[in-house]
């Protein structure tokens, strides 16, 4: 933050009150003052680390209020003597200096750009102009991964993360809300797909084996430029989201691997309630018991091999082909057709979909 602003404001502010005052910073450093002289002074005499934004206090002659946008206070306001009059100064110099901190950390906070850039708070012929006020640069690569936390701690995973990544001129961690944290994240031209699930996972067992923290995490597509990051922020939403319903085994989901999971969870409900009944003319998945259900799975994770999948399920070729034949009555499919395959697969998926009870239209 620049010390100018206070100075300016201590200027204008100083002949009207007549009498000394200034601002420290939490190094009890003073930055600004109406007497120019004292500006760069220490005052040994004020302990920042044992005070709170609401103290007010007086040392010395001096009457000192902090003020600061977190819990603890990042500067003091002070106002030459002990009296009442002193006191009602110092309060309304406070409440000027935390009025005019807030609004340059908003208008110039990096962090707090990216974040409305992220929630697309930001109107996008703004972003060219906002990036280059701040020094931005446009032409690297960045990835948004989004950690969302599912158990209370102790540890924060805001300040967990944010301790994992230091360098603020490059990286960001933005908290998003109560349980999600996201991490805007620049990339060398040398780092791949599999290095960012590499961080990811990083991450994720920092967050699980250090602190206790359970987690999931959802990546977002590789971008560059500012104004895309919005883009990787909401792949990496959609990737936790469909990761509920569809890969609920995985704690890491790319947007990139959702593969048809995608396409469905972004199909309205009432056209998949109709694939359904048109699929299942038949008969419904439910009335398929567990076995056979299982069997289906196992067929399709050995790539509709009927020799490999008897192997894996220690049964006779001939069962398999009588359970295939068996979904073949109930379902109308015949799963060793390609084109029948990918329609039930299809199908299972939207089944599921519809179980997690999807709020869309």
């Amino acid at each position: 933050m620049s010390n100018r602003l206070f100075q300016g404001i201590i200027h204008q502010m100083g002949d009207t009150l007549e009498r000394s005052i200034g601002v420290i910073d939490e190094s009890a450093a003073i930055v600004a003052c109406s007497e120019l002289g004292k500006i760069g002074e220490i005052n040994s005499s004020i302990d920042f680390a044992s005070l709170a934004v609401s103290d007010i206090m007086t040392v010395n002659g001096y009457t000192y209020k902090c003020f600061g946008n977190s819990s603890r206070p990042e500067y003091a306001v002070f106002v030459y003597g002990a009296d009442e009059l002193a006191r009602k100064y110092c309060i309304l110099l406070a409440v000027a200096m935390g009025n005019v901190k807030q609004y340059y950390d908003e208008k110039y906070d990096k962090v707090n750009f990216v974040k409305n850039v992220l929630l697309d708070n930001v109107l996008p012929g703004d972003i060219y102009l906002k990036t280059r006020e701040l020094g931005f640069t446009t032409d690297v690569s960045r990835v948004c991964i989004i950690i969302k936390t599912l158990s209370k701690s102790d540890a924060s995973a805001y300040e967990v993360i944010q301790g994992l990544f230091p360098d603020k001129t490059k990286d960001f961690v933005v908290n998003i809300n109560e349980t999600d944290v996201a991490l805007v994240k620049e990339l060398n031209s040398d780092i791949d797909e599999k290095d960012v699930e590499k961080l990811a996972a990083s991450i994720f067992d920092t967050l699980s084996g250090e602190y206790y923290i359970r987690s999931v995490v959802g990546i977002g597509t590789t971008v560059t430029g500012i104004r895309e990051l919005a883009r990787s922020f909401k792949e990496a939403q959609v990737a936790i989201e469909v990761g509920k319903v569809f890969d609920t085994e995985k704690s890491i989901i790319a947007y990139n691997h959702l593969g048809i999971a995608r396409l469905v969870y972004q199909l309205p409900v009432t056209l998949c309630e109709a694939f359904l009944k048109e699929v299942f003319k038949k008969g419904p998945v439910e009335s398929m018991d567990q076995e056979t259900l299982f069997t289906i799975q196992k067929f399709f994770e050995n790539s509709l091999n009927v020799s490999e999948t008897s192997r894996k399920l220690f049964v006779h070729r001939n069962t398999l082909v009588y359970r295939l034949e068996k979904i073949k009555k109930i379902t109308g499919l015949d799963l060793r057709e390609f084109e029948d395959a990918i329609v039930f697969k299809v199908a299972l998926m939207v089944k599921k979909y519809l179980m997690s009870n999807p709020v869309r239209y």
